[in-house]
């Protein structure tokens, strides 16, 4: 059956509900468009509406576009960030080259590796569809580090080229008065009478005699002495007010005058710098056989300065073989200084008073050699250097206690012994508690040496590195060139290889002798043995044959 038809007025009445029906659901809809575009958007389009879901992607299209503005910013901002990277990178490779103390296989390697490292987060940036944070903070980073290392590896071309090439030696002139004098400053003596001697290093008294006579603008008067101590003799018995003198004599005149330094006082100073001959510019040292001699001195002011030497020791070396030879010779050895002492003898200390080339020369004819090279080193950085490669591992063929004088009281044992940089120093120093006495403080240092080696060419060296060529800055003068130092450290980093190393010591008998820079003094001398030196120069020949010899500790 059908339904029954409705009256106009039940019409009427459902049209009214369905117009109430109809503005219900559009309050809804516009409730839901205010609280949640989206799912309005996506209702509408299920229901496939006609114009509202075009209203929907009219705003679904705003959103986008602003996302695609801020990725756009953030491209170009990492962009930017590559662009510092890379230029960082750069300067860095150019740094490394610059040092040229790497293999060029490291040099490749290491530039080949950061190119890499800068193109992988170039292309990051360029095709994330994120902001890629992670990747602007990396190149940052890296950015930051090859900055600080192009700056510390300039900084070490700058210390090696500082500490390098040296050609000079510099005598400090002074002039002494009595330590009661009133006098305070040279113009404070200008009417004083000076004592003078000629007859040692005759001429840069002369020079300093003359530069005083500028300074205050009149001739001051001198007295002529015949020798040194009778100049100070002079100065105590008060036959005149002052003295010009070198100051490294200062040692020779405490050797004869133990309370020499407590009498006096320096009221004036004069440097007089001289060009050394370098003849080893054309070694090769990372092929040809060379020697080097260690110049240990304490001297204040410049390391150039001329002052006695109190570690004496050779180093021949034959990167062929890698085999090392440490030589040393007891400082009070009483030997002629060529060129010098006309024949007379001396002590081997006092031929650092008139220059490194003296005490070249006088350990060339004693043990019948070419030195090549010279290491001045002011051993109060021995410390600091110890310590840059985190202590040393040293071989004691004593046990004994330091004394104060060494500048650490410590116990040190028969055999292996960790020093650190203080304690290195102490042991390298006592005499005094040691069986030998300045025989064994010798064969102490060599140990000492050795075991630096050990360490500099251990991978140590690589964190330590800098911290070594800051404590030697000011304190180690070379005459080795700084592209022969370069080509030494690149020869070891390319093979690697462990080096040989023996240490022998010349021995003798003490004396008291007069000595040619103490003359009218009788001083304590060693008279050599000539039955030790004998083996050291046949061990020397023996290296630079490319012999390899026995009994010698391996450092790898």
């Amino acid at each position: 059956m059908g339904q029954p038809r409705k009256s106009s007025k039940e019409q009427e009445a459902d049209k009214k509900e369905q117009e109430r029906n109809r503005r219900r659901r559009e309050e809804a809809r516009r409730r839901i468009v205010s609280d949640n575009p989206a799912k309005s958007l996506a209702g509408s389009t299920k229901r496939g509406g006609g114009k509202r879901p075009e209203a929907g992607n009219e705003k679904r299209g705003k959103k986008p576009g602003k996302r695609q503005g801020s990725n756009k910013v953030s491209r170009q901002i990492g962009i930017v960030l590559c662009g510092i990277q890379i230029a960082a990178t750069l300067v860095f490779i150019a740094a490394l080259f610059v040092l040229n103390m790497l293999p060029v296989k490291y040099l490749a390697a290491a530039g080949g590796i950061l190119l890499v490292v800068w193109l992988i987060l170039l292309i990051g940036q360029l095709v994330s569809k994120k902001k890629a944070i992670a990747g602007k903070v990396f190149s940052v980073f890296m950015s930051i580090v090859l900055a600080l290392g192009s700056y510390y590896i300039f900084k070490t071309n700058g210390t090696v080229e500082k500490i390098t090439g040296g050609n000079t030696k510099v005598d400090k002139m002074v002039v002494a008065v009595p330590a009661q004098d009133a006098a305070e400053t040279i113009q404070d003596a200008a009417g004083y009478s000076f004592g003078v001697q000629y007859a040692m290093k005759g001429d840069d008294v002369k020079s300093t005699v003359e530069a005083i006579n500028k300074e205050l603008g009149k001739d001051i008067s001198t007295t002529e002495y015949k020798s040194l101590n009778e100049q100070a003799e002079a100065l105590r018995d008060g036959e005149v007010q002052a003295i010009v003198y070198n100051d490294a004599y200062t040692g020779v005149l405490e050797e004869a005058y133990e309370s020499y330094s407590d009498e006096v006082k320096i009221i004036y100073s004069h440097k007089i710098t001289s060009t050394l001959k370098n003849e080893a510019a054309d070694v090769k040292v990372a092929d040809d056989s060379f020697t080097v001699y260690i110049s240990g001195i304490d001297v204040y002011g410049a390391i150039e300065t001329n002052s006695r030497s109190d570690v004496n020791i050779l180093a021949t070396v034959n990167p062929a073989t890698h085999q090392i030879l440490l030589v040393t010779t007891p400082r009070d050895y009483y030997v002629e200084i060529p060129d010098i002492s006309g024949g007379q003898k001396d002590k081997l200390t006092h031929a650092g008073i008139y220059g490194v080339d003296a005490s070249m020369a006088t350990l060339e004819h004693l043990y019948d050699t070419d030195i090549d090279f010279y290491a001045r080193v002011n051993f109060t950085s021995l410390e600091q250097m110890v310590d840059a490669l985190g202590g040393v591992d040293v071989i004691s063929e004593q046990a004994f206690t330091t004394s104060e004088e060494s500048g650490q009281v410590m116990n040190v044992v028969q055999g292996e012994n960790h020093f650190t940089g203080k304690q290195a120093l102490a042991f390298s120093r006592e005499r005094m508690n040691v069986d030998g006495g300045d025989f064994q403080r010798g064969k102490n240092q060599q140990a000492v040496i050795t075991a630096m080696i050990k360490k500099a060419i251990s991978p140590a060296i690589l964190t330590g590195a800098n911290g070594v060529l800051s404590s030697v800055s000011g304190n180690v003068d070379t005459n080795m060139s700084q592209n022969q130092m370069q080509d030494l450290i690149k020869s070891q980093l390319s093979d690697g290889a462990a080096w040989n190393i023996k240490s022998m010591a010349a021995e003798g008998t003490g004396d008291n002798q007069e000595c040619y820079s103490s003359p009218g003094s009788v001083l304590y001398v060693t008279q050599p043995d000539m039955s030790s030196i004998t083996p050291i120069i046949e061990a020397i020949n023996a290296v630079e044959k490319g012999e390899t010899l026995p009994d010698s500790e391996v450092a790898q």
